[in-house]
């Protein structure tokens, strides 16, 4: 039977080159940035590629409501409240507050397109 591996996840936004400088300081990935309309970040540790594709008529999701949001990211992290901050440092904003759940902590941000991602620690 033909194998099928995932290559990427493509998410749209306004500006390509931006949100991978973004993504890629942020999960330390390795940034190609040849072409304005479509801009790649590759996590070579894990073996998976983000990229960016320009849309001009590009609209943000709204969190929690409003314009829905296609997917979100959940990133582990060591440590909440400083990676918190480097994600802000870098351009993201802050949803909402920590949310407890099980065996996990996480907040909700912002890229700086608009997309949703929760930093999330777990509680082992």
């Amino acid at each position: 039977m033909a194998r099928i591996r995932l290559r990427s996840v493509v998410l749209d936004c306004p500006d390509p080159v931006a949100l991978a400088g973004f993504y890629g300081q942020l999960l330390d990935g390795r940034v190609v940035t040849t072409d304005p309309a479509w801009s790649e970040v590759h996590l070579d540790e894990v073996g998976i590629k983000l990229a960016f594709q320009r849309v001009d008529a590009y609209r943000p999701p709204q969190w929690p409501a409003g314009t829905p949001q296609q997917l979100h990211w959940d990133l582990t992290v060591d440590e909440l409240v400083q990676s918190s901050a480097r994600a802000v440092e870098l351009g993201a904003s802050v949803l909402g507050e920590p949310v407890q759940e099980d065996n996990c902590t996480f907040v909700v941000h912002a890229d700086p397109a608009g997309h949703p991602f929760c930093l999330c620690v777990s509680d082992d």
